[in-house]
């Protein structure tokens, strides 16, 4: 008879807080916790909203008599520790402390997961665990270069969502993801395209760093050249809000609520249907540039993210890239049954927890050492 173990999963986001539990695969429940932007504001650092997050949750707990004393994991979204292979791994106090600095320089609210999840541990018990952070690097060497001596190219991506969809179509297939080769793309608010080969992650876009096609918030790739000539008088912060939170639809219509500008494409705006085909273009150019790194040996092309859920976007992706391999769509994200599956596994003895070392799992070259 199969045992059952019961799992509590965290994935804080900008302005909210999901929280699932889950008993083996059945999702006892599930919600949404909002965090006020108006109240996030006086927290100098996200941090410091470590205390009032955790605060709301054990309200939320408290008032829905949510008892946890028999918890068997808690996973908390990783965020910026050092970048790592992918795979679940025991939050200990090292990876807690280099989260907490940005070691792997993505200062982002999913820093607060491994945090959140440590505050549960200490309260219930059961295995703290953190799975496939956005730092994942699995690249290969030849996508880590740039033209610029001792800068490399950073493994920054929708891992846990990506990696998620790519197990998913796996396992509806019969096969297992470590015998796929899939171009898989994350498109929603941030857009990520990654090559998998054989399980592993060796080549996307930096999307957190404005490194691909633009999207409803990120500014996207532009010549250096523009850049130079656009933001040289702009402050620092003016130019990495571009990248992460006022460029892309942001910019060009004042607002980034995907719903609100795709019912402009709908009225046939000109504007709004050439600014919106444009961004899924780009993304497709993306995926064929996948392709190549995967020499053409694509077994399947995998969709996932909020903006897949419209028609006319899944036709474009047809349209500009069925002719690589055959197209799989799973609209939203799948974040949560991920992290409690990952936790299942580690429970049921079907996969090894792994160690977080405080050291990047790539440290350069050989030659750099010249």
């Amino acid at each position: 008879m199969e045992k059952n173990y019961s799992v509590l999963v965290i994935n804080p986001g900008s302005t909210s807080t999901k929280l699932a539990l889950f008993e083996n695969r059945n999702r006892l429940f599930e919600t949404d916790v909002f965090h006020d932007s108006a109240i996030l504001k006086n927290f100098p650092t996200i941090n410091d909203q470590l205390d009032y997050r955790m605060q709301v949750i054990r309200e939320f707990i408290r008032d829905n008599s949510i008892d946890l004393h028999d918890i068997d994991a808690v996973v908390g979204r990783g965020g910026g520790c050092f970048p790592v292979s992918g795979g679940i791994y025991e939050i200990t106090d090292l990876l807690i402390e280099d989260t907490r600095s940005g070691k792997g320089g993505l200062y982002h609210s999913s820093m607060l997961g491994v945090q959140m999840a440590r505050e549960v541990q200490k309260e219930y018990g059961g295995k703290a665990l953190m799975m496939d952070p956005p730092v994942v690097d699995e690249y290969q060497d030849l996508a880590r270069m740039t033209g610029v001596k001792g800068i490399y190219r950073r493994a920054i991506c929708h891992a846990l969502n990506l990696k998620a969809a790519a197990r998913r179509y796996a396992e509806e297939q019969g096969r297992k993801y470590e015998d796929l080769n899939l171009i898989v793309c994350h498109f929603d608010g941030g857009i990520t395209v990654t090559a998998h080969r054989k399980g592993r992650m060796i080549d996307g876009n930096d999307g957190g760093g404005g490194d691909g096609p633009f999207t409803p918030t990120r500014m996207g790739t532009m010549a250096v050249t523009d850049v130079l000539n656009l933001l040289y008088d702009r402050g620092k912060d003016e130019i990495r809000s571009l990248c992460s939170q006022t460029g892309g639809l942001s910019s060009h219509f004042g607002t980034s609520n995907s719903d609100t500008i795709h019912h402009l494409v709908e009225e046939g705006d000109e504007k709004a249907c050439m600014t919106w085909n444009t961004m899924i273009y780009q993304t497709c150019k993306l995926i064929g540039s996948m392709a190549a790194v995967l020499k053409g040996d694509v077994d399947a092309i995998v969709l996932t993210g909020g903006l897949i859920r419209f028609r006319d976007v899944r036709e474009k992706f047809s349209e500009y890239c069925s002719w690589i391999a055959p197209i799989t769509c799973y609209p939203g994200e799948f974040e949560m049954e991920a992290m409690a599956a990952g936790a299942l596994r580690i429970l049921n003895g079907e996969e090894k927890l792994k160690e977080y070392t405080g050291r990047p799992v790539w440290q350069g070259f050989a030659f750099d050492e010249e």
